[in-house]
Order: structure tokens, then sequence, then C-alpha cells
């Protein structure tokens, strides 16, 4: 009799080696290309093949576009900052937006923005007269870091902050113009010097570099390429593209945190909120975690106009899952579904 914490994980086979079910699930996810980087107790495997002949670099080695799996970075980058005395999350947003402006009885704070409670809608209203046209390529190149500043000082949240739960990509967006107005530094340089150097991940970028370095998006059904995916003003929720050994590499460090990241490493394991009623979803300051019998697992997934890729990890098992493929996101995709039973067991 075995119990739950060792009996074999699904992901492995009776000797304990994940490549087949990595490679079934590369399979499934239906996509030119597919990258699965999956670790445990620190030992790493990447599985990788697709329905398109192999690009001139290899799948592991190209930077993929992780869309709203940014969202994990900017909230570390936000719990270590406030550990670091240089913000407070209570903060409204708009006293560091628009410094004297009176901010009212229930401001939205940079906690709100980052746990999708500030009661803002998923985008601004004027971002889509720009985007319609580019709705499936680059809705957000147009829409500038003034932009979207000027969007949240005008805009009126449809809950009071705090109170409700609703998926907001402007929020996020606001909350990296906030930072940025905080300390005074340019997004790429935050994040670069708060998160991206002290964990050591060299293949991560938050703009496009072209052909050879980062992988090609496709639409939906696998066959048109898509354009790289250029963010504007919400470089805070969707700018992070990664080599798949770097995405693994994010995420190995909230397995074992260390060094000077270690306490927001384990702060943004710490559960904030429930996501709302009906949904099995628990919110940290940045990732979804849901309870298993494995014990709790962190996740985000993200999506561009050519790109998916899905993040996770499960402390008590020492597990980790980084998934990335180059095609739209389609009705009943499969993409995500894989990859967290993957992880999930």
């Amino acid at each position: 009799m075995t119990s739950t914490t060792d009996r074999p994980r699904s992901v492995l086979d009776a000797a304990g080696d994940p490549s087949r079910a990595l490679d079934e699930a590369v399979r499934a996810m239906d996509a030119p290309d597919a990258v699965l980087a999956y670790s445990r107790d620190g030992v790493r495997s990447v599985r990788h093949g697709g329905t398109a002949p192999p690009p001139a670099e290899p799948r592991e080695a190209l930077r993929y576009e992780t869309g709203s799996a940014s969202k994990p970075y900017t909230g570390l980058l936000l719990e270590r900052l406030a550990r670091d005395g240089a913000v407070d999350p209570g903060t409204p947003a708009a006293a560091l937006l628009a410094p004297g402006r009176p901010v009212g009885r229930d401001p939205v704070t940079l906690t709100h923005l980052i746990t999708h409670t500030s009661g803002l809608p998923p985008l601004p209203a004027d971002l889509y007269p720009g985007a319609v046209r580019h709705w499936l390529t680059n809705p957000y190149a147009h829409y500038t870091a003034d932009r979207v500043i000027a969007a949240f000082l005008r805009a009126r949240p449809r809950h009071r902050p705090g109170t409700r739960w609703r998926y907001s990509n402007f929020g996020v967006a606001v909350l990296g113009q906030a930072l940025v107005a905080a300390t005074g530094t340019p997004w790429a340089e935050l994040v670069t010097g708060g998160v991206l150097a002290p964990l050591g991940l060299t293949g991560t970028a938050l703009a496009p570099a072209g052909p050879g370095i980062d992988a090609t998006g496709h639409t939906a059904d696998g066959t048109k390429p898509t354009p790289p995916l250029l963010i504007g003003g919400f470089e805070a929720a969707g700018a992070v593209r990664a080599t798949p050994g770097d995405l693994l590499s994010f995420l190995d460090a909230h397995l074992r945190p260390a060094g000077p990241l270690r306490e927001a490493l384990l702060g943004v394991r710490r559960p904030l909120l429930r996501r709302g009623h009906g949904h099995a979803h628990v919110h940290t300051l940045t990732w979804f975690r849901h309870e298993t019998d494995r014990g709790p697992l962190y996740f985000h997934a993200g999506a561009t106009s050519g790109q998916q890729t899905f993040l996770g990890f499960v402390p008590d098992t020492a597990t980790a899952l980084a998934a990335a493929c180059t095609r739209r996101c389609r009705l009943r995709d499969t993409f995500v579904t894989t990859a967290y039973g993957l992880l999930a067991g």
C-alpha cells in the first residue's frame, strides 16, 4: 500500500521516466511547434515536436510569447518591491500616477490591480476602435503607456474595489505603469533588475528579437504565421517571452526559493482571496491555486495572437511544468487541459 505522497505520478512511467507522457502530450497539443519542460526534484526533461517541419533553430532554444503568463513575473516584482520597502501594495494607484489628485473613498490599490479585484473592465473602452482591425494580430500595439494611464484616471470601477473578482488585463497594465512611476525606472529595466537578473533568466526578454531567436506563432488552424506580439503600454500584462528552459527555471525558483528573492517567492504562494462562487480557484498575489490530492497546485496560462503558454508547479511533490505552443487558442482547445493534467496527475 502506498501513500498519496509516495506513489508514482501519472506523468512518470514505471521506471520514473516522464518522456512517454510528455511526447504524448506534445502530440495532443496539435500545434506547429510544442515544447514541454518538466522538472521533478530538480531533474529536468524537455520534449518537443509539432505538425510543422522543425525550425532552423531547435524548438527548445527559441523564445515563446507567454501572454498573460507574464503576470506571475509582475506579481513577483510587486512582492519584491514591497518587501524592499520601495512600494506599499495598499497604495492607491492614482496617487502614484497623478500625485496630488484626490483618490476618493474607495481607491484602486496596487493589490487590487494584480488580483483582478479593481472593478476595472478587461480592457479600456477606447482601445477597441484602434484594435478591431488588428484583433487577431497586434491589438495592443497602438495603445501607449500614456493612454493606459489616461484611461485609468478617467475610469469609474464597475464595483467597489476589493469586492468582486473580474479578470482585467487593463488593471495589470495600470499596475505596471504605477510601479514605473513609483520607482522612476522604465519597465524593462525594473523587471530585469528586480526579477530576471536575480533568477539568472538570460533566455527571457520583454520585446521581440526576430526569427531564429523567437518562435513564430500561427493562426488557430496552425497554418498561417502571425507577426510577433507588440504589447504597447500593456507590458506588465503580457510582454514576457522566454525559452522553455527559462520558464522552467522561473518555476523551479518557486519550488526552491533562495537568494534575494527568497521571501518574495514564498510570499506569492500565500492565498489572498477566492475567485468567486462556483470556482475552485484561490488567488495568491499572482497565481491561481487549486487544492489537489498531491497538495496545492499553482498555475497561470497565457495566450497571444499566435501562441500559448502554461506555467505550473506543485511544491509538495517538487514538480513543475512549462508548456508552450505556436498556435492561437481555438474552440475546445486542448492545450491548457493537457498541460494541467500532466502536472495534476
